[in-house]
């Protein structure tokens, strides 16, 4: 398939609870989404196209706290063709991290492994990020070409801006937009952040995870589209890419409706603008296996996002 029709899901999630209990489930709100998920579950859920393009590559991103989870995602893209790249987990805070590390990718499975994340979102120390093991962990981190996933909420974005002053080197992607806050409309604080954290060219972004943000129920397109111009203003859509969040999305309308979303936001963007945020940014930032068949003529040529 030509990579100009290639659709990347950069953000998803699989568990299986009678391997692995997912504590988090248990909040209150989640109980849609409190049973097993597997990627061929995520190919009968994505049956929508973007654009033309049907969903061709994915990212699958860890869940939890857990080595062992890193592991088995690996086994899971080295088995299952549709996964290209896996986001794993191992402690930023241990001295041995480096080894952890190299461990993981010398596994059968280890090329598969091309960022690591921490749920930032849940620590309480508003510096974790700036902590000296930390940091030195995340050093690590960048020593071996990977890259990180920044899971923070709005309220967090000073330690993404800090992370992406103190380590250019570190290519860094912002999980769900930072988090803004959708459903009460508070998006000034958030915007300011997240255009001085897009200063930094190694920072890239997904658009995804927003749909959770709002209001589960009566969401709508007008709501994500302030979110989506400052995104666009901000990094461009060389530095934006897809994802769906799925299974979590399942809690407000799904992955299709997700799709659609992201089609009508992309209304107004030529080709090669909407070939970057659906396919060509994560395929580079997750080192992705292209297809060697030439792109065509893009179908909007010259007219760049509004």
């Amino acid at each position: 398939m030509s990579d100009a029709l290639a659709l990347v899901d950069a953000h998803h999630h699989v568990w299986d609870l009678h391997l692995r209990p997912q504590p988090w489930l248990d909040e209150p709100g989640h109980e849609p989404i409190r049973r097993n998920f597997s990627s061929h579950a995520l190919r009968s859920a994505a049956t929508r196209p973007i654009a033309g393009r049907r969903l061709t590559s994915t990212v699958v991103v860890q869940c939890i706290a857990s080595v062992p989870e890193t592991r088995d995602l690996l086994a899971l893209a080295d088995s299952d063709p549709l996964i290209g790249a896996v986001v794993g987990w191992a402690d930023l805070t241990s001295p041995a991290i480096g080894d952890v590390l190299d461990d993981l990718r010398a596994g059968p499975a280890g090329r598969y492994l091309r960022a690591v994340r921490h749920l930032v979102q849940g620590e309480s120390d508003p510096q974790w990020l700036q902590r000296p093991d930390v940091e030195r962990g995340l050093r690590a981190v960048a020593e071996r070409g990977l890259g990180y996933d920044v899971l923070v909420r709005s309220h967090q974005l000073p330690q993404a801006i800090r992370l992406a002053e103190r380590l250019p080197e570190l290519p860094l992607v912002l999980d769900h937009a930072g988090k803004p806050s959708v459903a009460r409309r508070e998006l000034d604080d958030w915007a300011r952040q997240l255009r001085l954290l897009a200063r930094h060219p190694q920072v890239h972004c997904k658009v995804s995870g927003l749909a959770t943000e709002a209001d589960h129920e009566k969401w709508t397109v007008d709501d994500i589209r302030p979110v989506w111009d400052v995104l666009l203003s901000a990094f461009g859509p060389d530095r934006l890419m897809f994802g769906s969040d799925w299974p979590v999305c399942v809690l407000a309308g799904g992955w299709n409706r997700w799709a659609a979303t992201v089609e009508e936001l992309l209304n107004d963007c030529s080709g090669t603008e909407t070939q970057a945020v659906l396919a060509g940014t994560a395929t580079a930032f997750y080192h992705l296996s292209p297809t060697p068949t030439p792109t065509p003529t893009p179908t909007k040529a010259g007219t760049p996002c509004s």
